[in-house]
């Protein structure tokens, strides 16, 4: 290495040293796969140079080995979490109503809001001396938490981890367009042939704003004044509001109206594919016939399926020709036919990348959808709750996958070994899902160099308050031009009664001229 090499490299650490930013990640929500989107990004932002203090309800895991990271871990939120989940019976989360939902899942964030604004560790943060350049949070019904930006007057970036939804459209005033883009929950069909799909998407639209108006945000501004009584309202921390980072991507979901200071980042949580343990590996490696793999996710379990429900697929994987990989938690079960391998946790990502996978039956959420796209698998969507039925409708309208939604009253042995054997002999669901693949991986960035390069963007420039649309700043009659509509209804309506009242004046006195002339 010569004299003016060893320079340039010094310079460069120099300048990348300089340009570190001391950043706050507030994601305390204990749900697994919220959990290591959270991990993901900092980590990704630690990796870039910067310097990370992470809220978070579990110890971060794979921290670089030169990067600078403080954990504030939020002692007993996750076990709480895990016992309120164990009391949840989610497989029946499908039959609830939608405003019982919503409802539901925001008093379920109410221990972690709660822990978070009042931990004494948290408090330990909030003094003269503490500087941050940043705060980064999760925009999942935890609106309190953006008081942080606020305290320490710093830019406010989000991650949504379910891509463009009406909690962050809302706030950024986002263009939603019911007429074609499904509402993030909906369960229905996503064609909208009928005048009812239409009628019915739009309605939840306009209740989810309702609930957000008059229960949601009233509940955050209560939780963040009882935590800090000086605490601006809500509508006022979420101009701090600099970018939105979206988990999702254009072969992901639908495409969709984005305003500038929004953008897709979906699949940076995807690593590349690392050697499995000897036992999956040898397992893999051995099975020709190709390999079923089949997991529910993190916070549904297979273990606590209904008996009946269970045997339904022990008694289909029986008569598949393939082997099965099955992410079952409780690994003393009996009765498993020979072709079945369980273990209460799987690589998932590596297991996907293993070409002999044929298959990936799955529930459908989204951390799941994006990496068997991510390496070119076909699906077989069994959802159950959330945004999972949006997901698994979206891989049957791309020709990826099928579905067969948990509670459909036809889910029988007959009906799933039918969908699994399409899956597996019919190579247009490979073929599709392999041309996606190569949409999704067709980008200028990698998705986390793309979220590096915003949150520094956002640095350089001291915020981007110019990204932000004009529409943000005005009441929602002026947005959606309802003072418009309304005078012209009124001039409308106006102009038909005065012209309808003149003629009937005008009939009236040429019928009475008529009669005077008769007499």
């Amino acid at each position: 290495m010569n004299y003016i090499q060893s320079i340039i490299i010094i310079v460069a650490v120099f300048n990348k040293f300089s340009e570190a930013a001391r950043l706050l990640g507030v994601f305390p929500m204990p749900a697994g796969s919220h959990n290591i989107l959270a991990n993901k990004l900092m980590v990704g932002f630690a990796k870039a140079g910067h310097h990370v203090t992470m809220i978070s309800s579990h110890k971060t895991k794979n921290i670089p080995a030169n990067a600078s990271w403080d954990d504030i871990v939020l002692d007993g939120v996750a076990d709480r979490f895990e016992i309120t989940l164990r009391n949840i019976n989610m497989f029946e989360d499908s039959n609830r109503s939608m405003l019982h939902k919503l409802k539901s899942y925001q008093y379920l964030m109410t221990d972690w809001l709660n822990t978070t604004l009042y931990h004494p560790k948290v408090r330990a943060l909030l003094t003269k001396d503490t500087k941050f350049d940043a705060v980064v949070m999760e925009q999942f019904l935890n609106d309190a938490h953006k008081y942080f930006a606020h305290y320490f007057q710093c830019p406010l970036i989000l991650l949504s981890s379910t891509g463009a939804n009406p909690w962050v459209n809302r706030i950024i005033m986002n263009p939603e367009q019911p007429s074609y883009v499904p509402y993030f929950l909906y369960e229905g069909d996503f064609n909208f042939k009928s005048l009812w799909d239409r009628f019915y998407n739009l309605f939840l639209y306009i209740q989810q704003y309702f609930l957000d108006i008059y229960f949601t945000d009233p509940f955050q501004n209560e939780l963040l004044q009882s935590a800090f009584p000086d605490a601006p309202h809500i509508e006022e921390l979420n101009k701090r509001i600099t970018i939105i980072l979206l988990n999702s991507h254009e072969t992901l979901l639908d495409a969709t109206p984005l305003v500038p200071n929004m953008v897709n980042i979906g699949g940076y949580h995807i690593d590349p594919p690392k050697k499995l343990p000897n036992k999956l590996q040898s397992y893999l490696d051995n099975n020709k016939q190709g390999v079923v793999y089949f997991s529910l996710g993190s916070n549904v379990k297979s273990k606590d399926m209904p008996i009946e429900k269970r045997q339904v697929f022990i008694n289909v994987f029986k008569k598949l020709k393939q082997n099965v990989l099955w992410k079952f938690e409780d690994e003393n079960i009996t009765d498993l036919p020979e072709n079945v391998l369980i273990q209460k946790w799987m690589p998932q990502q590596d297991i996907l990348a293993h070409p002999n996978i044929k298959l990936f039956i799955t529930h459908g959420g989204l951390l799941s959808t994006t990496e068997t796209i991510y390496h070119g698998v076909p699906i077989l969507a069994i959802p159950v709750f959330a945004d999972q039925f949006r997901n698994a409708k979206k891989a049957v309208e791309d020709g990826y996958g099928l579905i067969l939604p948990y509670n459909d009253p036809n889910f029988n042995e007959k009906s799933l070994l039918h969908l699994i054997n399409e899956l597996l002999y019919f190579s247009n669901f490979t073929d599709n899902v392999k041309r996606k693949s190569k949409l999704f991986h067709d980008r200028p960035l990698r998705p986390m160099e793309t979220a590096v390069f915003w949150l520094e963007y956002v640095l350089r420039n001291n915020g981007v308050e110019y990204l932000q649309v004009a529409g943000t700043k005005l009441p929602l009659y002026q947005f959606l031009l309802l003072d418009i509509i309304g005078i012209v209804l009124v001039s409308v309506i106006s102009f038909y009664y005065i012209v309808s009242k003149s003629l009937h004046i005008l009939f009236l006195r040429k019928k009475n001229r008529s009669k005077q002339k008769i007499n």
